[in-house]
């Protein structure tokens, strides 16, 4: 018996119930459309779960689309705090007969390989999670990876945001450092000094590698952006999730600016004087690459065993416009953004 198999027997009782009494992280849905189905997905999501009105609600949105059009059913997993119970949720929802199985977010990299390996004849695929391990071997036949050039739209954001600033300091908080996270921040810092060489970008993030919660403390991330504005920053971009909130009630208290990340968040944060103060977001469309991903599963056309890349040539990532906040500013970012896909500007993806 394998170590997942192991741990889905051990836990299968309090998994089966977390997963169908759980009203905001964990449960099932049915078809918007008037027919039935044989699709099923799993929808396994990242710390904090559906909510965070950025990465796992897109997640939520780009299956929610892939229902209503395909029909069948979805049911969605949180894992615990401390991240634990990863491979048993997704075991869970293979065994129970969901396919594709899709994990959302880099933290399922240690254990999604593994039931993958158990599980192969279920369709796997993971936001941010590429087909290659780091010791180069592959996490299987029956895996997708769906992977986005965030330092290209980030670049963009640097790039507003050094446009736009009046004091010539402009921060970033990051939500956990990662590698992940450091695209975001290279991007960033990369944009801002395209357009004032002379910038000064402050970086920091809520918590180090392999502690997940600094993407679930908005508490942590408004002292730290507060510091960047009382420093003289007028600009801060976060890459915190559902942290965000944090760095938007410190723009909101300063006098300064936000931008946000994953989601168009002028449009999801849910609060009119936060959303005053977001010029922008770095759009991640995860929606679009799980819809789609899902409607190459419907058709019969994944490959497996593969990345698919999302990035600024094919709308993966991209600035959002809402609030009209750069609106003066669209032309010289259309001129950078042309730039990154013919390949003349190359983003870098460390800091």
């Amino acid at each position: 018996m394998t170590k997942v198999a192991a741990l889905l027997l051990a836990g299968s009782l309090g998994l089966a119930a977390c997963a169908s009494d759980e009203d905001s992280g964990s449960g099932s849905g049915s078809s918007g459309g008037d027919t039935a189905s044989d699709l099923k997905i799993g929808l396994a999501y990242d710390a904090v779960g559906r909510g965070d009105k950025s990465f796992n609600d897109s997640a939520f949105a780009g299956v929610e689309a892939a229902i209503k059009e395909h029909g069948g059913d979805f049911s969605e997993v949180t894992p615990n705090e401390d991240g634990s119970d990863r491979a048993e949720l997704l075991a869970q929802l293979a065994e129970q007969g969901f396919n594709p199985v899709i994990a959302v977010g880099f933290a399922y990299d240690e254990v999604i390989a593994d039931v993958a390996k158990d599980f192969p004849d279920t369709t796997f695929a993971q936001v941010d999670g590429s087909v290659t391990l780091p010791d180069g071997s592959s996490k299987g036949d029956n895996f997708t990876g769906l992977l986005f050039s965030e330092e290209q739209g980030s670049f963009l954001a640097g790039a507003a945001a050094a446009l736009k600033s009046a004091s010539g300091k402009i921060g970033f908080v990051g939500g956990v450092e990662t590698t992940l996270i450091q695209k975001f921040q290279a991007g960033y810092e990369a944009g801002a000094k395209a357009v004032k060489p002379d910038i000064q970008v402050d970086s920091q993030y809520i918590s180090p590698a392999g502690d997940f919660s600094g993407f679930n403390d908005p508490a942590r991330a408004e002292i730290l952006a507060s510091g960047m504005f009382d420093a003289g920053a007028d600009i801060v971009y976060h890459a915190a999730g559902g942290s965000g909130t944090g760095v938007f009630r410190a723009a909101a208290a300063a006098g300064g600016r936000a931008i946000g990340v994953d989601s168009d968040q002028y449009q999801t944060v849910g609060d009119p004087a936060l959303q005053a103060v977001i010029m922008t977001s770095m759009l991640k469309r995860v929606d679009n690459a799980v819809k789609a991903f899902v409607d190459s599963f419907v058709d019969g056309k994944v490959a497996g065993g593969e990345d698919v890349v999302n990035d600024l040539s094919t709308e993966g990532v991209d600035l959002a416009t809402s609030g009209g906040f750069i609106e003066d500013i669209q032309d010289q970012l259309d001129e950078f953004k042309q730039q990154i896909i013919d390949g003349d500007i190359e983003v870098p993806k460390t800091p």
